[in-house]
């Protein structure tokens, strides 16, 4: 069982002593969430809550992922990081290629890339990219960037991207995971096919069983039942080792999250409550999975 600390919404100056702290507890990575910016009119409906307003607005911080994560790896040297979730289909390829194969090269392979759809359709609208199309860019993007980090001449012609032969370089040395979020039924088998892992969006017990059995079945389907492949779930309730066993053991989990101090300690924790209670959850929690 891998263990992942939510550092979204944390005050960006604490980040790289928060990671110290995350590789000191024991957790195997963080997570940073991605947003562009908040829109000054938001009228897209936030999926995952019921009245489909999200819980932050334009005053919370969502620095660069990427930026953040280059400066928090040389505070926490064996410490695996990733986004939750990055809006791909927002972004151009080979741009992307490049920053993420040069953060791949430098941190020694400690990168994943967790990628979503998006739902904000203002955040698509200002940079003039079509919210429709977003599912069917993110798939091409993932061709595109694994086509790039091979670090050989090569070009593409697709619907959304089209270049000529060119060579990336430096190439990043190793594969770069990619993971991805959501919970319909597109998500789930654009993960199954297209993926390395997948990150779920704050399930009760029950809901992540579910999901996970429909996850198996999209990954059977899909012709890949028995390869590599991370499951991670951020849960609803408190992470109990038999809760996590039973889930492990009987729907295939293998990795939990600890929810942003913003909701577990609550907005203005200071850095030093954030660093114990790390430490305490790693001393009563990972310590079992050990």
């Amino acid at each position: 069982m891998k263990f992942w600390q939510v550092l979204s919404f944390s005050e960006p100056g604490q980040l790289v002593e928060l990671a110290a702290a995350a590789e000191q507890a024991g957790f195997h990575g963080v997570l940073l969430s991605d947003h562009l910016f908040f829109p000054g009119r938001l009228e897209s409906k936030y999926p995952y809550s019921e009245d489909g307003k999200p819980g932050f607005d334009g005053s919370a911080p969502f620095p660069d992922p990427w930026t953040a994560i280059a400066a928090m790896s040389q505070a926490a040297r064996r410490l695996h990081f990733s986004t939750l979730v990055f809006i791909l289909p927002l972004r151009e390829p080979l741009q992307l290629a490049k920053t993420l194969g040069t953060l791949a090269l430098l941190t020694g392979g400690r990168v994943i890339l967790g990628a979503g759809a998006g739902w904000v359709r203002e955040e698509f609208d200002t940079l003039g990219i079509p919210f429709e199309t977003r599912g069917r860019r993110m798939s091409e993007m993932v061709q595109v960037l694994r086509l790039l980090w091979r670090g050989e001449m090569a070009g593409h012609h697709g619907e959304h991207f089209d270049f000529a032969p060119l060579q990336m370089s430096p190439a990043p040395g190793c594969e770069i995971p990619i993971y991805f979020g959501g919970i319909s039924d597109a998500a789930l088998r654009r993960a199954a096919s297209l993926g390395d892992g997948w990150f779920g969006t704050g399930q009760t017990p029950e809901q992540a069983a579910a999901l996970l059995d429909r996850l198996a079945a999209a990954l059977r389907e899909a012709g890949r039942a028995n390869a590599p492949f991370e499951r991670i779930v951020p849960l609803s309730v408190p992470l109990e080792p038999d809760l996590l066993r039973r889930l492990e053991a009987g729907h295939g989990l293998t990795g939990a999250t600890c929810w942003p101090f913003h909701y577990t300690l609550g907005p203005g924790a200071t850095l030093q409550q954030k660093r114990d209670w790390m430490l305490r959850f790693g001393e009563e929690v990972i310590a079992q999975f050990r």
